[in-house]
């Protein structure tokens, strides 16, 4: 249930607000002035707050800084005259989500807190991967230490500026969710948010993915084209994995940040751009700079403010609340009615080391509901490398026996006795996906040699990589 707080001295417009959203099964109480609304946001849980800028007591300025202060993860929206427009701007740099001009349409009110809402969501998504936040009925916090606390606020803080952000932390961490974050709860969440996985892309080809090129600049380029830089103008940036590009590229990523201006490929035109640049990376960049391999002025020009992600060995008491969102996910994308997991099962994912973090224990959550046939998850179906002792390593080199496949157990007959439908395909990419994790673990996920001692075409095993969504790095 979503509970709305409407704060306004105007009774009239209390009451038509709050019958625009009781319409839609929204819990609404009202306050008559600034004082009464913090009394009652402070006293109580609410997901959303419509705030008018001039009350009587206490104004509105002043009962957002508190109900803030109290729950950094209350949407507020502020309500206010034209007369009061800079006042609500104000709220804005101070933690409201957005304003809204009397007199108020109601569809149009209902659209921008259905905007919010799925702003809000978004944060909740990203705490899975790091930090301490208030689900949306109030009662569940996933991550409970000091640490996490201070993550959030800084998180928190930045989607409200424009300050370049470095996003560090193990791959499968949520790098960029919290990106995402920062965006759709900042002022440039009307805007574009648009991802460069750095990694991905070649480095004869980098400067034109981000600037752009002109027609017959380079062989190949047949046509004019857009840079995700010009792309972005107006919203966020998300340069992930930022730690692997030239040194060459890294002086001319820092002119941007520096000039706001830059040269598309075989072009004399410099382009301006207004768009927030967000990192991130997995690699220790002190290093890079150490060994010459990573700009100094570069770092320090995003490092204002890191946020530094834990990875999930170091918050294995999440594991609980993780898991069981991961099977409300996947009782929903498959369509099953899974109760929870059995204790031993649970134990045993939380004595695992979680090399891939949040996303391997998404990857292997999914890999159960696909080998359970119970109304829970049990050790049995875990993969291999997570049941331990329980199913005998996979030796890379050599043909596995039947029975020693990851994850897939056989009878006496050559079939699996307890299998809810017998699926070929299913089960022959359950065996792939995770013979591909058990061979990238053995060779410290060192795609050449991985093809070459797995006996895979280095193709084929890009191919598969790409197609289970498994990234070598969460192995090196």
């Amino acid at each position: 249930m979503f509970n709305v707080l409407v704060a306004d001295d105007d009774s009239d417009l209390r009451s038509s607000v709050a019958a625009a959203f009781s319409d839609r099964n929204y819990v609404v109480d009202q306050a008559r002035n600034g004082e009464e609304c913090i009394h009652r946001a402070l006293g109580g849980h609410y997901d959303l707050v419509l705030l008018d800028v001039n009350m009587p007591k206490v104004s509105g300025l002043q009962a957002l800084r508190e109900i803030k202060a109290h729950d950094p993860t209350v949407i507020v929206i502020i309500l206010t005259a034209y007369s009061n427009i800079r006042d609500a701007i104000e709220a804005t740099r101070e933690g409201a989500y957005n304003y809204v001009e009397k007199p108020i349409r109601a569809e149009h009110l209902v659209d921008l807190v259905e905007q919010a809402i799925r702003a809000k969501k978004m944060i909740q998504n990203m705490t899975l991967a790091a930090p301490v936040f208030r689900l949306s009925n109030g009662s569940e916090f996933i991550g409970q230490s000091q640490e996490m606390r201070k993550v959030f606020t800084i998180i928190d803080k930045l989607s409200r500026v424009d300050t370049a952000v470095l996003i560090r932390g193990e791959s499968g961490t949520g790098k960029e969710l919290v990106a995402q974050a920062l965006h759709y709860n900042g002022p440039r969440k009307a805007h574009r948010f648009v991802c460069v996985n750095c990694s991905a892309v070649p480095e004869n080809l980098i400067e034109s993915e981000l600037f752009g090129h002109e027609k017959g600049s380079f062989t190949g380029a047949d046509s004019r084209k857009i840079g995700k830089f010009q792309y972005a103008d107006g919203g966020t940036l998300f340069l992930d994995e930022i730690g692997d590009i030239s040194p060459a590229m890294q002086v001319k990523l820092l002119r941007v940040l520096q000039e706001k201006t830059f040269f598309p490929v075989g072009s004399n035109r410099e382009i301006e751009v207004n768009l927030r640049i967000v990192a991130a990376t997995h690699r220790n960049l002190e290093d890079l700079i150490q060994k010459g391999q990573f700009r100094e002025d570069l770092f320090y020009r995003l490092n204002v403010i890191p946020i530094q992600l834990p990875p999930l060995r170091d918050r294995r008491n999440d594991i609980d609340a993780l898991t069981a969102y991961f099977i409300e996910k996947f009782n929903q994308h498959h369509k099953k009615n899974m109760s929870g997991i059995s204790q031993p099962a649970l134990q045993l994912l939380k004595n695992y080391p979680w090399p891939g973090n949040i996303r391997e224990l998404e990857n292997v959550i999914e890999h159960a509901f696909v080998i359970e046939n119970s109304l829970e998850i049990t050790p049995k179906s875990l993969p291999a490398n997570v049941q331990r002792t329980r199913v005998s390593p996979l030796k890379i080199g050599a043909e596995p026996s039947i029975n020693e496949r990851p994850g897939l157990t056989f009878n006496e007959d050559g079939l699996k006795s307890d299998l809810e439908a017998l699926d070929f395909q299913a089960q022959k990419e359950v065996f792939e996906k995770q013979f591909l994790i058990t061979a990238l673990q053995k060779f410290k996920g060192k795609i050449n040699q991985t093809a070459l001692q797995a006996n895979i075409p280095k193709k084929t095993l890009l191919r598969k990589l790409e197609k289970y969504r498994i990234n070598a790095r969460d192995y090196a």
